[in-house]
């Protein structure tokens, strides 16, 4: 889909349908008051064309709200559709985007080719283009790759409309916008892949390509590397399937970059890789096992954050290290009662690990993921990971779950999250759940029992992070929509790559 940024009277749009986005106006505390409908712009015509409908109290701007107007009078456009952002308080950059989105959903199952879609006026003009950008681009993606008998739905352009006197200042929150949908629908593309095709030689293949041609150092490794860093935990998964595992590393360096003389933070980005998960010899019910491919989505959304970072050039290194293998119940595959021995690191010896269960091995691929992110020199770590059920229990899919053993570090998260929308809460961390996984014969076990899955799965973690600060994402419950929404299509979310991309952001030197 083209996406472009003009300044133009609405009116003289001749497009198959132009969105304006509207809100509620009613600021009367009386419950029995009426909806007052306002439209976000001073177009004369447009106004004009909508009035006697917005009068009428048909429409109420609730949020995602639409009215659709055929041929307005006065307007070049085929269609006017009017979408509401809600109260007018809530109309923030975020009801922005879930408004493009919803435009864009509205085009697809009808064949509409054109779209135009009117900033709101009255908003800051740079958000308001950004949040409508990402909107619009994470819109437009559908996971229905294999249908042989697709439709084709696809906008082939949409252009965000701005008021001549706020064209500049929408310009570089326009293109940020499309720096940031692209790298989450790439993140989308990959967890959407069957697992017989995005295997993890694949994925270290496809981390390669975008490295390459994003302009970021990169490594792909294999068994051999496991053996040579001694990443037995990360092993004891790879060993049950007859696919190599793969040890992604890319390295993101600020213009002018001097190892010699740079001082400033290296942010390790580390990513769960299982591009299926069979749950191995603790096997995983036959119902619902064919969505295990997403759990890989950890590992996407870290490569979708570094094709982010690699365009918008934030003055930090940042190295990324995903953790890519398939768990399988193959007779090699690692047992309930298992030990397994994680990384060293430096002088110090790798921690033993007495496995429970062969479906918590998420946490043995990051934990010598993290382990090596942090001898690359890595002074802050963000893993990210579909890890938990638990976590799914807890939140739901409205939250992920965050955890972070650094408070300002979580501090500079939250800031990037009000500025994307995703939501994240932050769980507790603590002795008490340290407990859950002591073993009797080994340093830990790889998990803690039913009770606080979420947070024992942290704890273990958090073993192998020592001092450095860390945030963990578990993002199970929310890396795959069930049911399509008004603003983006059911199938892989790409959730965390905005928020982890805009995170890094905040570490500029």
């Amino acid at each position: 889909m083209k996406m472009e940024l003009i300044s133009q009277q609405l009116s003289a749009l001749a497009v198959d349908l132009l969105a304006i986005a509207a809100v509620d106006d009613q600021t009367s505390k009386d419950k029995d008051a009426k909806p007052l409908p306002v439209l976000l712009t001073t177009d004369a015509a447009v106004q004009s064309a909508a009035a006697a409908v917005l009068a009428s109290g048909e429409f109420k701007a609730g949020a995602n709200e639409t009215l659709l107007l055929h041929s307005p009078a006065g307007l070049a456009a085929k269609r006017l559709l009017i979408v509401g952002l809600g109260k007018r308080a809530k109309a923030t950059p975020h009801a922005v985007r879930a408004a493009a989105g919803v435009a864009v959903r509205f085009c697809k199952p009808r064949t509409l080719r054109n779209l135009a879609f009117a900033l709101p006026e009255g908003l800051d003009a740079t958000t308001s283009a950004r949040a409508a950008a990402e909107g619009a681009l994470l819109a437009d993606f559908d996971p229905d790759t294999y249908r042989s008998d697709r439709k084709d739905q696809g906008l082939h352009a949409c252009t965000l409309v701005a008021a001549a006197h706020h064209l500049a200042a929408a310009q570089p929150g326009f293109e940020e916008g499309i720096i940031f949908a692209e790298a989450q629908n790439f993140a989308r593309l990959q967890v959407n892949e069957p697992p017989n095709v995005l295997t993890p030689t694949v994925l270290g293949q496809r981390a390669a390509q975008m490295a390459q041609a994003a302009g970021l150092k990169w490594d792909v490794y294999s068994s051999e590397k496991l053996h040579e860093l001694q990443m037995g935990a990360f092993w004891s998964v790879a060993k049950g399937s007859e696919e190599p595992p793969a040890l992604i590393v890319l390295t993101y360096e600020p213009q002018g970059y001097d190892p010699a003389t740079y001082s400033g933070p290296v942010l390790g980005l580390v990513g769960k890789g299982i591009t299926f998960d069979t749950g191995g010899i603790s096997i995983k019910p036959a119902d619902g096992m064919e969505k295990m491919k997403y759990d890989m989505a950890g590992a996407a959304a870290m490569l979708g954050a570094m094709h982010a970072i690699a365009r918008l050039k934030p003055r930090v290194k940042v190295i990324c290290v995903v953790c890519s293998a398939e768990n399988m119940p193959d007779g090699k595959a690692y047992k309930p009662g298992d030990i397994a021995i994680s990384m060293p690191n430096g002088e110090n010896p790798g921690k033993s690990i007495e496995i429970i269960n062969t479906d918590a091995e998420g946490r043995l691929v990051l934990a010598d993921g993290l382990t090596y992110a942090r001898q690359l020199g890595c002074t802050h770590l963000i893993d990210a990971a579909t890890l938990t059920g638990a976590c799914v229990v807890a939140l739901g899919m409205v939250n992920a779950g965050a955890f972070c053993n650094d408070d300002p570090t979580f501090r500079q998260f939250e800031a990037a999250m009000e500025t994307t929308g995703e939501k994240f809460w932050r769980l507790p961390l603590g002795e008490e759940y340290f407990d859950l996984i002591r073993s009797d014969i080994a340093d830990i076990k790889n998990t803690g029992g039913r009770w606080g899955g979420a947070v024992t799965a942290a704890e273990f973690l958090k073993v192998f992070v020592a001092d450095t600060p860390w945030i963990h994402l578990d993002i199970a419950g929310m890396a795959w929509i069930e049911d399509s929404r008004p603003s983006i299509a059911k199938g892989p979310s790409g959730v965390a790559v905005r928020t982890i991309a805009e995170w890094v952001r905040t570490f500029n030197v």
